[in-house]
């Protein structure tokens, strides 16, 4: 097992005499490619055994999962504010299909960037004016993100998380270690996340260190054995790297407006429907 999150929530399958699990992230893979090629990217399903039933969470959905050598955060970030651009104005040009779910075009066309960026401490401090009642440390539920962004027109970065709120492979900030470097793009109008990215940590010594505190945080355990060969990416030497995943069936929802997004995806693959 090597999840690229905690492990925690994958499905586990039987593999002739061996037990695996079905991936939630192609990232790790992409990783070990990024040396050679600099920029790559993975297009494929992945598989999150989360007990979620809100209307934005699938059990398999399909993942972009890009990872570019030398870019920072901000450099990512400018990637996905383009791309998420490039997609809903190439949206707009179709008319036919918008007018079916009931969308105005010109509410596409107004994607552009640069996308607002706001802090997470800043974030805590907008939803609770509207409401909410967060603290340092709370992540954002579908309610919370949908006071956040419920007057944006356009996506909005959510940067500087907690570090104890991600990914044992999220970089620490070096300029404040309560935070990690990386943001999650949230749709606007209480759509969600559509994309979570941060800079990776590149250091062997860091990176185990990183693990070692998610296992006493999260209570979760890592056979570090099956993590040997994405390990020796770092142990023989790594470059500065970041990487993201975006969601597809979640942009579509937010860009034709779904109520759920087991609209946005022809067999959806939920807690409570696993056959078409």
């Amino acid at each position: 097992m090597a999840g690229g999150e905690t492990g925690a929530d994958l499905f586990e399958v039987k593999y002739f005499d061996q037990k695996a699990y079905l991936t939630e992230s192609s990232q790790l893979y992409a990783e070990a490619m990024v040396p050679v090629l600099e920029k790559v990217y993975s297009f494929a399903p992945s598989y999150r055994a989360e007990k979620s039933r809100t209307n934005k969470h699938l059990a398999e959905y399909w993942h972009l999962e890009p990872e570019m050598a030398y870019y920072g955060s901000e450099k990512s970030m400018r990637l996905q504010e383009n791309l998420v651009s490039y997609i809903a104005n190439s949206l707009a040009e179709n008319d036919d299909i918008l007018k079916t779910a009931g969308v105005d075009p010109a509410s596409l066309k107004k994607i552009r960037p640069p996308f607002k960026r706001i802090k997470y401490e800043q974030a805590i401090e907008i939803v609770n004016q509207k409401g909410g009642n967060l603290k340092w440390g709370d992540d954002f539920g579908v309610p919370e993100e949908r006071l956040l962004t419920e007057d944006e027109e356009k996506p909005v970065f959510v940067y500087a998380w907690p570090r104890e709120l991600k990914a044992f492979y999220a970089r620490v900030d070096p300029k404040d270690p309560r935070v990690v470097l990386g943001a999650d793009l949230q749709a606007p109008h209480g759509h969600g996340e559509i994309i979570g990215g941060t800079e990776r940590e590149w250091h062997f010594d860091t990176l185990i260190e990183r693990m070692h505190e998610v296992e006493q945080a999260k209570g979760v355990k890592f056979n570090l054995d099956n993590y040997q060969w994405w390990l020796d990416l770092r142990r023989f030497g790594s470059v500065p790297h970041s990487g993201f995943g975006m969601g597809m069936e979640r942009v579509i929802k937010w860009m034709l407006n779904l109520d759920h997004i087991r609209d946005a995806i022809p067999f959806p693959r939920m807690i409570n429907r696993l056959a078409p």
